[in-house]
């Protein structure tokens, strides 16, 4: 069962992606900040991320660079979730070194199509 970590601080937003994904099949750990997604992606080593940009603390682009910067974490897929629609803000994420970018509200099948490229399921 591949294992997602999802980065997310919004409780309502954790809930409804853990459960849709879980009824999907993958297993869900989560981190509420990018210091704790650092933290978890070193211990659970994840088959994807899916990372919320707007993040208190360390923001998801900080974290994304300092993922892709560890040679154990850098090859681990990472999805931007952001509310960030505006010009310029997919480039910025794939950038900090995000795979994909994905925008809030999530349209969960469009998402899904996504996390499946990646995992080939």
């Amino acid at each position: 069962m591949p294992k997602i970590l999802l980065v997310e601080d919004n409780e309502m937003n954790r809930d409804m992606l853990s459960r849709r994904l879980i009824k999907k099949g993958y297993e869900v750990v989560m981190a509420l900040d990018g210091e704790q997604a650092l933290e978890m992606a070193q211990a659970e080593a994840p088959d994807l991320i899916l990372m919320d940009i707007s993040l208190p603390g360390l923001d998801g682009w900080e974290a994304t660079r300092r993922l892709k910067a560890r040679p154990e974490t850098q090859a681990i897929p990472i999805i931007a979730l952001t509310a960030h629609a505006m010009a310029g803000d997919k480039e910025k994420c794939l950038e900090a070194g995000c795979d994909d970018y994905d925008t809030k509200p999530v349209e969960f099948p469009r998402l899904l199509g996504k996390i499946q490229g990646f995992l080939g399921k």
